[in-house]
């Protein structure tokens, strides 16, 4: 054959050879290629299927929420609380740290203190519940033994939280320094209280609470506190 002949029919042959191939990878790969495209629409369709089906479910977890609070407002406490027990199972983490805590709520209603610090722990030890709700439970959880408590115990339980810029700083801040307090540790005590009542954010009656007890432990947070709130 002459050179550009040769050349040709080299290319046709190896064109043939490509087509060839092709078809045998399709035979081969095609049926699991479209598998894995049937899979991928199946798994996207269950997917949506479900959102659709939790967001339906945290609706109606949410409506029945409402309706134990109604119940606890107008006192039909054995309404609320089967309402109550049955979120506190909840896979949604909101609801089912609001059921608990609605719980310990009315046990502390009852005076059950032990009960509803256990109802408090079960929040505040649940790592799949934002960290700010966990902190306010552990706070009540704490109030609720305090008197049960040693101060230490209490001190190194919200030593994390009494600190400023967390939105409990007050909360947990207080049974701190009354903790030092039991500890007659009145130094730390008094720096505890002048911080809290120099906090903006601080809570009125918590406020007037600590600029009372810093003044009583050597500490002016009077004037620093009324210069802060007219800036």
């Amino acid at each position: 054959m002459p050179p550009n002949t040769d050349a040709a029919f080299l290319r046709e042959v190896d064109e043939e050879l490509r087509r060839d191939q092709l078809a045998k990878a399709a035979r081969r790969y095609g049926i699991a290629a479209i598998a894995v495209v049937l899979l991928a629409l199946f798994g996207f369709g269950g997917w949506l299927l479900w959102q659709s089906h939790e967001q339906s479910v945290a609706g109606e977890q949410g409506e029945a929420l409402s309706k134990a609070y109604e119940d606890m407002g107008s006192n039909r406490i054995d309404s609320a609380n089967a309402k109550l027990t049955t979120l506190a199972t909840s896979n949604i983490g909101g609801y089912r740290a609001l059921a608990l805590m609605s719980q310990a709520d009315l046990l502390l209603q009852k005076q059950d203190l032990r009960g509803a610090a256990a109802k408090f722990a079960q929040v505040a030890g649940d790592t799949s519940i934002g960290q700010p709700l966990r902190d306010v439970a552990l706070i009540r959880q704490t109030t609720a033994e305090f008197d049960s408590l040693k101060p230490d115990v209490v001190i190194a339980r919200l030593r994390g939280i009494a600190v400023k810029g967390n939105p409990w700083f007050g909360n947990a801040g207080e049974l701190v320094a009354i903790s030092y307090l039991r500890q007659n540790r009145r130094d730390l005590a008094g720096v505890l209280y002048g911080q809290i009542a120099r906090d903006p954010t601080t809570e009125e009656t918590l406020r007037q609470r600590a600029v009372q007890m810093a003044g009583v432990l050597g500490v002016d947070a009077v004037t620093e506190a009324k210069e802060q709130k007219s800036q």
